[in-house]
């Protein structure tokens, strides 16, 4: 009767653990899926007040973009010679190597864009969707499409400018940039072993 009683108490212990586990991911659960609507709640709100804005006439993003294409496809004259709507401000970036040494400095006709931006999504669809009844993913053949140049696949992670004289710059490391001008001159690195 004894070892009965101990199974029995063992039993319950456990499914009281069981419970009490339950209990705390649920109020987790709970938290976690209010937390998301909150978060949500306070963007939406954010974009309401201050909403995108929808009154820029020209970017100088996709002015870059165009002028690389051409620039890289051989066809410099164009890239040189492509007009810009706006006035284009002047930048300073000094190129740094991994040791921190100074490889560079330029002055940047327009701005610093990046090698991942493009003119055109890389695919037909950026989402999976859920079925109508929310029970499974979709299966969609997505399409992938090329660049401007009929290429397919990804640029390097880095940086691509110009310079007020027309020459093209690409850089995959770390840069400092600025839209006031300073000089940044060579780091005095020192290196110490142990408690020197």
């Amino acid at each position: 009767m004894k070892k009965t009683t101990k199974v029995i108490a063992v039993i319950i212990a456990v499914i009281l653990m069981v419970c009490t586990f339950a209990s705390c991911t649920s109020s987790a659960s709970a938290g976690s899926r209010e937390d998301k609507s909150n978060t949500i709640e306070v963007a939406n709100k954010l974009q309401e007040n201050q909403p995108t804005p929808t009154d820029i006439d020209y970017s100088l993003e996709r002015y870059n973009l165009i002028r690389r294409a051409y620039w890289v496809n051989g066809q410099r004259e164009k890239a040189n010679a492509l007009p810009c709507e706006i006035e284009k401000p002047l930048g300073y970036i000094v190129l740094f190597g991994e040791s921190g040494t100074v490889i560079g400095s330029f002055i940047v006709d327009g701005k610093v864009s990046s090698l991942n931006s493009f003119l055109t999504p890389d695919s037909e669809y950026y989402e999976q969707h859920r079925s109508s009844d929310e029970s499974a993913w979709l299966v969609s053949d997505n399409n992938w499409l090329s660049d401007v140049d009929g290429s397919y696949g990804e640029n390097d992670n880095g940086i691509f400018f110009f310079t007020p004289d027309g020459k093209y710059i690409e850089w995959t490391g770390t840069y400092l940039y600025s839209d006031i001008p300073f000089e940044v001159e060579n780091p005095v690195l020192k290196v110490s072993a142990g408690n020197e």
